[in-house]
């Protein structure tokens, strides 16, 4: 079985490509143009083991709302794709993750099923290069399209420290909920 998926999205805003394979190893090749978000997604891809390759240019002169948003749409449809019929995986999964000051809870539910949310408050309007307001939208919008249930919440002071702490508790929980146990749909609805 295959996990992988390779899809692409041109607007008037942003131009994006994404290469992932559910069954890699955890190597990246991230250029967003947001530096503070390239952060991020390395630090999902290594923690969940995911290989992803996102190449984006986005209109970040005006703000990086749209190329995060975008790029949240777009990584949730090849998850969406990558993640095929279902069959065999864990589904559920959660992780705590520390980071220094910081604690981030994330569960995860690969339902077929779209909903968000995220409880997550930052002291401050930017993390380095990143609004920080576009960390919830980037999970609403992966939620949106991926057709999951995550739920998400994080205590500490830095800011950096909760924004990386939330990254990884989700990749933590996908590595788990991706995860092939048996050779059944986790469903009693036979479909998800």
């Amino acid at each position: 079985m295959t996990r992988n998926a390779n899809v692409s999205r041109k607007t008037s805003e942003t131009d994006i490509n994404i290469k992932m394979n559910l069954d890699g190893t955890g190597e990246y090749d991230i250029s967003t143009g947001v530096n503070f978000f390239n952060h991020m997604m390395e630090s999902f891809s290594k923690h969940s083991m995911v290989d992803l390759d996102i190449q984006a240019t986005g209109d970040i002169e005006i703000d990086d709302h749209h190329t995060v948003e975008d790029i949240g749409i777009l990584l949730g449809e090849a998850f969406y794709e990558a993640i095929g019929d279902k069959k065999g995986i864990k589904r559920m999964a959660h992780a705590i993750v520390p980071m220094d000051d910081s604690v981030a809870t994330v569960a995860i539910d690969i339902s077929g099923r779209s909903y968000c949310n995220m409880n997550l408050d930052f002291n401050n309007e930017k993390i380095g290069d990143m609004t920080s307001d576009v960390v919830v939208h980037f999970f609403e919008s992966f939620a949106s399209s991926a057709k999951v249930n995550i739920y998400g919440t994080v205590e500490g002071a830095n800011d950096h420290h909760k924004a990386e702490a939330v990254f990884k508790a989700f990749a933590k929980s996908i590595k788990e909920a991706i995860k092939v146990e048996h050779d059944q749909i986790p469903s009693t609805k036979g479909v998800l």
